[in-house]
């Protein structure tokens, strides 16, 4: 059985997309499309911006949904059994599997950057990569600091060894030396902007909530496994649910792999920029068949 998985923020880089849409002409019309929708030339910065301007959040999201969902509509014989995107890269999978319409996704991607990007300006944050630390160690880790008065919460479960913290800057800071005095062999703050998958993003989910709720949610034609449970989801009302839920909840991606293998995935398709997911597939089960697009 076929998956296909789309990538999250981090993916994006200058030129990203500029092929697709000198060479595709379905490609072209939706790349003009999003700039109609989204009231500006993103193609301009995904073409030929700098890393800065790519790293604004209000392009980041649009960006690599864009180039996501742009790519797939180019593919031949695109018929997924099943799809999962990393955090930002749900928005893609629901646009793949006919949850949502192109359009639908476009504006409630743009809405969830803008969202997040208050959310972080309002409460100073980041996140960090815990690497070769067990998950019920961090996750105590976590615990214990929060208890105390800094939020740090365990956010992305990205493959065995590898799992992110999000929090308030001393809780992450706090959180980073104490995985270092329990055995992690790194703890390293990412260049993020604030802290993604946590309590601290909840201005962010009331905001998107209310967006979500008012966009038609469609059957899908194969599951979605989503982040929040890392389980095949067909119902479009609990899908809108997982959805809300997603931005204060860990991305549960090493989950959703192993539940994508044991409901019968034999190949992983990225279908995105980069190459990261196919990465985190092969660290999961080093067997399985993972590849670009």
């Amino acid at each position: 059985m076929k998956a296909y998985v789309f990538p999250g923020q981090g993916s994006q880089f200058s030129g990203m997309g500029k092929d697709l849409y000198e060479s595709n002409p379905t490609a072209k019309a939706l790349f003009e499309k999003a700039n109609d929708i989204l009231g500006f030339r993103i193609t301009d910065i995904m073409f030929s911006g700098t890393d800065e301007e790519l790293k604004q959040t209000k392009v980041t999201q649009p960006a690599i949904f864009l180039h996501s969902v742009v790519l797939a509509s180019t593919l031949e014989n695109f018929h997924p059994d099943m799809v999962a995107g990393h955090s930002l890269g749900e928005f893609s999978a629901l646009v793949a599997n006919k949850t949502l319409s192109f359009e639908d996704a476009l504006v409630l991607v743009s809405k969830r950057a803008l969202a997040m990007q208050k959310a972080c300006e309002q409460n100073p944050s980041t996140m960090a990569a815990v690497l070769n630390l067990d998950d019920k160690v961090v996750e105590a880790i976590c615990a214990d600091i929060t208890a105390a008065g800094n939020v740090v919460v365990a956010a992305n479960y990205n493959c065995p060894g590898q799992l992110v913290i999000s929090g308030s800057l001393e809780g992450v800071n706090i959180a980073c030396e104490k995985m270092k005095e329990a055995g992690a062999k790194r703890a390293l703050i990412l260049p993020v902007g604030g802290a993604f998958h946590s309590p601290l993003m909840e201005p962010a989910r009331i905001e998107l909530e209310a967006a979500i709720n008012a966009t038609q949610f469609n059957t899908p034609i194969c599951p979605v496994y989503q982040n929040v449970t890392a389980s095949a989801v067909t119902d479009p009302s609990e899908i809108k649910r997982n959805l809300i839920l997603q931005l204060t909840a860990p991305v549960k991606w090493t989950q959703t792999v192993e539940n994508m293998i044991g409901g019968g995935a034999t190949t992983f398709t990225e279908v995105g920029p980069g190459k990261v997911l196919q990465g985190l597939v092969k660290k999961v089960n080093k067997d399985i068949e993972a590849v670009s697009a």
